[in-house]
């Protein structure tokens, strides 16, 4: 099986008015932090997968769970698509989770 890294990006803006509004917005960050997406933004979330079906499904699985208030978006993108990001004003985060090497040793 050939492997393409891919990048699944999540992003969101939740409604926080009500009690349940700001409940439901804490509960997807937990399950986007349980599912080992990382914070590069507010409401920005990216996680790395392996191919574009494991990407596609980890999105049917937060579609499952995401509140019907507000919008969530998602985008799969390559590795190497991520790897051009441009900063335009501040810096990346140096977590090694964010890295593009093949091999992290901790």
């Amino acid at each position: 099986m050939r492997y393409r890294i891919m990048r699944l990006m999540v992003m969101f803006d939740l409604p926080v008015e009500t009690s349940e509004n700001r409940r439901n917005y804490r509960q997807f960050r937990k399950l986007l932090l349980s599912e080992g997406f990382l914070m590069i933004q507010e409401s920005v979330y990216v996680r790395v997968t392996t191919n574009k079906q494991s990407a596609a499904l980890l999105e049917k699985r937060l579609a499952k769970s995401a509140p019907s208030d507000g919008l969530v978006q998602t985008l799969i993108i390559t590795e190497k698509q991520y790897a051009s990001m441009k900063f335009l004003t501040g810096e990346s985060k140096q977590d090694v989770r964010n890295t593009n090497d093949r091999l992290v040793i901790i």
